[in-house]
């Protein structure tokens, strides 16, 4: 346990300023996303409003999506998201992409709840605490740890290219990455059990309570 413990600790320290810049980049897409949301105009706003109000309505008449279905679109969603993460890791040049994977999630997150607290103010801070927050506070460091986890072993095959030393020393740092991955496509099932029969549950009971 202590020596797992100990490569964990090296493994950050050795790779901090990958971790920080990979959560700076999606803190920077949660800040854009909100300056979106108030930089659009009343007209947009109100337009973007109508389609959310017409899921609010659906919900509160109980037409609820069953738990189970979320959990299955949810993960899916997540493991895709992974798997492309993933192979973009196994490709060099595809790191841009991976940046931008990372920033365009904070951008959803940024917006999603901006707009919500934007149109109804404490209400929407609450619907949002309970229905997005809790899934996010798991699946954000997901996959914060595996776009570092994806640029790390980019940059390791970068180094073994330009060395020319690709053959076997990259075996180990793979089977390394193959299985941490695994790992994270483990807990995103969590995340998306939350997300089913915790959040939305949460975000049922409260959208009804605005109806009452």
């Amino acid at each position: 346990m202590y020596t797992k413990r100990a490569l964990i600790v090296n493994h950050l320290k050795e790779h901090a300023t990958i971790y920080i810049f990979m959560i700076i980049l999606f803190l920077t897409g949660v800040i854009f996303g909100a300056i979106i949301v108030n930089s659009m105009n009343w007209a947009q706003k109100e337009d973007l409003f109508f389609y959310l109000e017409r899921f609010f309505g659906q919900i509160a008449d109980e037409d609820q999506i069953a738990g189970d279905e979320i959990l299955k679109s949810s993960f899916s969603y997540h493991a895709k998201y992974l798997l492309l993460l993933f192979i973009l890791g196994l490709s060099v040049v595809g790191l841009p992409l991976v940046w931008v994977l990372l920033f365009l999630k904070g951008l959803v997150v940024g917006f999603s709840v901006g707009f919500i607290v934007n149109q109804l103010g404490m209400k929407g801070f609450l619907l949002a605490s309970l229905s997005i927050a809790p899934q996010n506070l798991l699946i954000i460091p997901i996959y914060i740890t595996a776009g570092s986890l994806s640029m790390i072993f980019s940059l390791t095959l970068l180094g073994k290219l330009f060395t020319r030393r690709i053959a076997q020393p990259v075996l180990q740092p793979l089977g390394k990455y193959v299985t941490v991955f695994s790992l994270l496509l483990v807990v995103s099932i969590v995340a998306a059990a939350i997300e089913a029969f915790i959040a939305n549950e949460a975000m049922g009971m409260i959208i009804r309570s605005f109806y009452k």
